[in-house]
């Protein structure tokens, strides 16, 4: 038996997806007219009650987009210090948009208006201007931590009282709204830009949706074109995105479950010094001084178990919907057998 737990990306298309992407109507999307992908990125953005959306190939493109739309050279980012479009993105921000950034040390990655406030800069010359909030829900490194609504607010709020404006990467953030009970749509009476991810969790083979308000996302179709986005009749892509929305949200539950298993196992082995809190379908955990991260994914790997390092003695995995129960079992009597 074979076990992916190294992401939640690893997930293959099933037969009805494949057969939605194969019946997909296609166009130029350059041209805005692929009806495939013109159908998800409104669905999408009447999901979060946005205006509209722009499909990508990836999440590290919307975020960058949404950076680059939210800056000017010169300008300042404020995010976590664990946030994804810091750690993770190749140092895009100062690439592409020539914006500093301002790291906070928050709750598993979760920042608070309290948190944010000190660090917003003064309009100072000495200073580069603090212009964007950046908050990641769930949190990658915070093993899957994440907001609620009520929790947002009044980071919004400061926002629009400091004049910032404010962008969620929200590569799992149908995990958090299955979690919470939130509804989407009011994220979008909050954020100035929304990044969903429909490659992760939701099951889809590729793609990011960017939401904004209409002047955004005619901005950001501009920024798209110049990073190379423009993919074309890629509305077979964008097929499988329409229904992983459809399909795929409600049974993320699931991987909640399945991640809340593996915690709760992994708490009771000697080897395991601490687990963090698990909420959605990442658990992270960490390892005791005898044992090292490398040696412990090799063993695991032997038994077909793939899982990843994030960190010397630190380990991830991420439940998904091609991970079963009768895996989570397998996985769980593995675990149990290592020493």
């Amino acid at each position: 038996m074979i076990v992916d737990l190294r992401s939640d990306t690893v997930t293959k298309p099933g037969k009805e997806m494949l057969e939605a992407m194969m019946s997909a109507r296609v166009g130029d999307d350059v041209f805005g007219e692929d009806e495939t992908i013109n159908e998800l990125e409104e669905k999408a953005a009447q999901i979060f009650g946005m205006e509209a959306g722009l499909f990508c190939p990836s999440g590290t493109m919307t975020n960058q987009i949404a950076i680059k739309c939210f800056t000017q050279p010169m300008d300042e980012v404020i995010c976590d210090e664990t946030a994804h479009v810091y750690r993770y993105e190749g140092g895009g921000i100062a690439f592409n948009s020539s914006a500093s950034v301002r790291l906070l040390y928050g709750d598993r990655g979760r920042l608070t208006p309290e948190l944010i406030e000190p660090h917003i800069n003064p309009d100072n010359i000495h200073y580069p201007k603090s212009s964007l909030v950046v908050l990641e829900n769930t949190v990658n490194r915070g093993g899957g931590s994440c907001y609620t609504v009520g929790q947002i607010e009044p980071i919004y709020h400061l926002c629009r009282m400091k004049n910032l404006k404010l962008h969620l990467d929200g590569a799992r953030l149908f995990n958090a709204l299955v979690k919470t009970g939130d509804d989407a749509s009011d994220y979008g009476n909050m954020f100035d830009g929304i990044s969903i991810c429909l490659s992760k969790g939701l099951g889809a083979p590729v793609g990011s949706v960017l939401l904004g308000s209409a002047q955004t996302i005619a901005k950001a179709k501009r920024v798209r074109k110049i990073f190379g986005g423009g993919m074309r009749q890629a509305g077979f892509l964008a097929a499988a995105g329409i229904y992983a929305l459809d399909n795929n949200v409600e049974r993320l539950q699931q991987d909640h479950d399945h991640a809340a298993i593996l915690g709760a196992a992994l708490k009771d082995l000697p080897f395991v010094k601490h687990v963090m809190p698990v909420e959605t379908n990442i658990v992270i955990f960490e390892l005791d001084d005898h044992h090292h991260g490398d040696e412990f994914v090799s063993k695991l790997n032997h038994h077909g178990i793939k899982c990843n390092t994030f960190g010397k003695q630190m380990i991830r995995f991420v439940t998904h919907l091609d991970v079963s129960p009768d895996m989570i079992s397998y996985t769980v009597e593995q675990l149990r057998k290592l020493h």
